[in-house]
């Protein structure tokens, strides 16, 4: 078996959950599950977040995944629902539904008889992507606490820029413009605003990329926040060749040694979810140490320099992101983000509860 492996780290998730809950202890948390929990396994780690009060996601089939294991508590769908042959499947498991377009008002209408959901009203405050602009959000609210499918409404909002300077100001003054006359719940504060806004933090908040460890920001470190990697991607020498001045590396030969070198062969590369574009110079961890990718990364594997390792060997541990480097960093000289890694994590790279 091929010795690399993803290492899912469950107390991390903890961990990082915990600082949710301090830097907004009298919010909610909607713990942000989508796209296969970024990546670590939807199960595990709703099971490492079980202490959250309720789960985000924007599958269907995994909501109704987790209500067939005994999850009880509020999974909502961040995007709604995408045809009205979802409404019923909505509606017989109790998901908490998203309504950010015409249509899914429609789908409302369309619902059975006995049909009722909780109901999040996405308000486009600039994002400019899903929801109702505030012009017209205050009807559709008005409409919606009057609807026969409706048990509860929530507000809802999303920051473009809640991790640069622009801040969320701008954005906050448009989503209280919508709800500013009625006592509804509000869900605004991703993980960004978490951190930063305290008081955007409102009812529900909904952090994603903090509960894996990764930061939402270019200026300010995961480790700087107190957060723990979740993912460590980890895998050894398969091979050691030793270069001289002139030799090149790996396709198309984009690395030439300038003088001895001594190389190591990964496994693990672009089938494996490692960026393909990611350049000579990426950092990854060898025994520990600190060093760098050499060349192209192929398929399955890449090279590594193993120049001042000394007890470098085939065997030799490799960590490519995660306990010790984080992703935030890979990501930034792969001209990426981490999110993008953890979630290219592919099929074929066991995932280990550590």
């Amino acid at each position: 078996m091929r010795p690399i492996k993803a290492l899912i780290s469950g107390d991390a998730l903890r961990h990082n959950l915990g600082v949710v809950r301090m830097c907004a202890p009298r919010s909610r948390v909607f713990a942000v599950v989508k796209a296969n929990a970024y990546g670590h396994g939807l199960m595990r780690a709703t099971t490492a977040l079980e202490s959250a009060d309720g789960l985000a996601l924007v599958e269907i089939e995994a909501a109704v995944g987790l209500r067939k294991t005994g999850y009880a508590r509020r999974i909502a769908l961040l995007e709604g629902l995408f045809d009205v042959s979802e409404v019923a499947l909505a509606a017989r498991h109790d998901l908490t539904i998203a309504v950010h377009s015409r249509e899914q008002l429609a789908m409302l209408d369309a619902a059975p008889a006995d049909a009722r959901f909780d109901v999040m009203l996405k308000i486009n405050t600039g994002m400019n992507r899903l929801g109702f602009a505030p012009d017209e959000a205050t009807a559709v609210r008005d409409s919606l606490l009057k609807h026969r499918a409706v048990k509860q409404l929530t507000l809802m909002t999303h920051f473009a820029t809640a991790d640069d300077a622009r801040g969320v100001e701008w954005q906050v003054k448009a989503f209280d413009h919508v709800g500013a006359d009625q006592a509804l719940e509000r869900s605004a504060a991703n993980s960004a605003a978490i951190l930063r806004f305290p008081a955007t933090h409102a009812d529900w908040v909904r952090p994603g990329i903090m509960l894996y460890g990764c930061t939402p920001f270019t200026d300010q470190s995961a480790a700087a926040l107190g957060l723990k990697p979740a993912m460590t991607l980890a895998s050894e020498i398969i091979s050691v060749q030793t270069l001289n001045a002139g030799d090149r590396i790996g396709y198309a030969g984009t690395f030439e040694a300038t003088g001895p070198l001594l190389a190591g062969v990964v496994a693990c590369g672009y089938a494996d979810g490692y960026p393909r574009h990611a350049p000579t110079g990426t950092p990854v961890l060898v025994n520990r140490v600190r060093t760098r990718t050499l060349g192209r990364v192929s398929m399955d594997m890449l090279m590594v320099d193993l120049t001042g390792i000394a007890d470098a060997r085939v065997g030799s541990s490799v960590v490519l992101w995660g306990e010790g480097l984080s992703a935030d960093e890979v990501a930034l000289a792969a001209g990426t983000v981490s999110y993008e890694l953890m979630c290219a994590v592919a099929p074929r790279v066991p995932m280990v509860d550590v």
